[in-house]
């Protein structure tokens, strides 16, 4: 079969059942009302792409601790989880299979955005290189984080089965756990963030620890063949690093190997440091070829794919499904144009974050 017709076969995810292998990636958009409440906008704009496979949605915090730019939405009020239900039955309308990506952003973040609970938490007390929207929509220092307690790990591991809960109350047909990009459950796992000495510090098992805590926490709620996890290998977004990437995220995959997820969704490092950017970044290794064979359940591979990229990795083995991000936000018909190889609309990033319809829900289909 070729990778165009691979493309528009369907494939199950454990328990998720896909009618393509186009999946919409999770997208940050900025543009959650009062209380961190999903916009009415929202419901338009993810029903516009229910043609995906999938659509996993855009971060979405579980705590007002979790929270790390202004308008991001969350997922632990009766009001959000309200307005998630409304999204998710609008997409199931259209014939559409939608998870809710559960995130917390540890250390990138400040304290103007959670004024109630002060500064940002992470694994360790390090301050992030750089600098990061506040609540007044201003850039500001990173602050120094406070390095987590073990009564903090476990308020966490009950706020990310809270979430779960919400999530399913909102008829998501899963849930994505963020251990990507160099937000929380990252840091615990890379060496550069986390310096802790404890039972969640030191040795690989030891960093992989809280990751697999929080799968076994949101697998109460939701059958861990609902459950995906994202990675983003060799990512350097948001001051992340570790000395030994390899045998880290090859420790990490055997780890998840165990629990029979609905799949493992990692980032292409060519993307610019997999996690913002539009130049490509030849030199990266190729993270579907380091570690999709090391995986033994379904893989989705996201980062910089166009339609051809996207056919090639599906007809070679080394993805079961493709997540598509920029080219997702200004086609919401981009599995009808793919199928019929027909232009895409080009974005305009300025419109990307913040704002209202424009560049949101406004994109032309065919």
């Amino acid at each position: 079969m070729s990778g165009k017709e691979i493309m528009f076969t369907p494939v199950s995810l454990g328990s998720i059942q896909l009618k393509n292998r186009l999946v919409m990636a999770p997208l940050t958009r900025m543009r959650a009302i009062a209380g961190d409440v999903p916009s009415p906008l929202a419901k338009i704009y993810y029903a516009q792409r229910a043609s995906a496979g999938l659509i996993i949605t855009e971060a979405t915090q579980i705590s007002p601790l979790g929270m790390g730019y202004p308008a991001t939405p969350g997922i632990y009020s009766p009001e959000q989880t309200a307005a998630w239900k409304e999204i998710v039955e609008a997409v199931h309308a259209k014939g559409g299979s939608i998870v809710a990506q559960l995130w917390h952003v540890g250390r990138i973040s400040h304290s103007s955005l959670h004024p109630d609970q002060g500064v940002p938490e992470a694994p360790s007390a390090i301050a992030a290189a750089g600098q990061t929207y506040g609540a007044d929509w201003k850039l500001h220092d990173y602050e120094t984080p406070k390095a987590m307690s073990l009564d903090d790990i476990a308020r966490l591991l009950k706020e990310f089965e809270t979430a779960a809960q919400n999530a399913k109350a909102a008829g998501f047909d899963g849930i994505e756990i963020h251990s990507a990009n160099g937000y929380l459950l990252d840091q615990f796992l890379q060496d550069k963030t986390n310096q802790r000495n404890d039972q969640y510090g030191g040795s690989v098992e030891n960093r992989l620890r809280l990751l697999g805590e929080v799968i076994e926490a949101v697998s109460k709620v939701f059958s861990s063949d609902r459950v995906g996890v994202r990675l983003s290998p060799y990512g350097t977004f948001n001051d992340i690093a570790d000395s030994d990437p390899i045998a880290l995220f090859t420790a990490a995959i055997k780890k998840l190997n165990g629990y029979k997820l609905a799949y493992v969704h990692m980032i292409e490092p060519r993307a610019t440091s997999a996690g913002g950017g539009d130049q490509a970044n030849e030199e990266a290794p190729v993270t579907s070829e380091l570690f999709r064979a090391a995986y033994q359940g379904k893989f989705i591979t996201a980062g910089g794919y166009d339609q051809a990229l996207g056919e090639k990795v599906l007809e070679a083995g080394l993805a079961d499904a493709v997540a598509y991000g920029r080219i997702y936000i200004a086609n919401p018909d981009l599995a009808e144009r793919f199928q019929q190889s027909a232009p895409l609309n080009a974005y305009n990033r300025a419109t990307f974050y913040g704002g209202q319809e424009a560049g949101y829900t406004d994109y032309p289909t065919l």
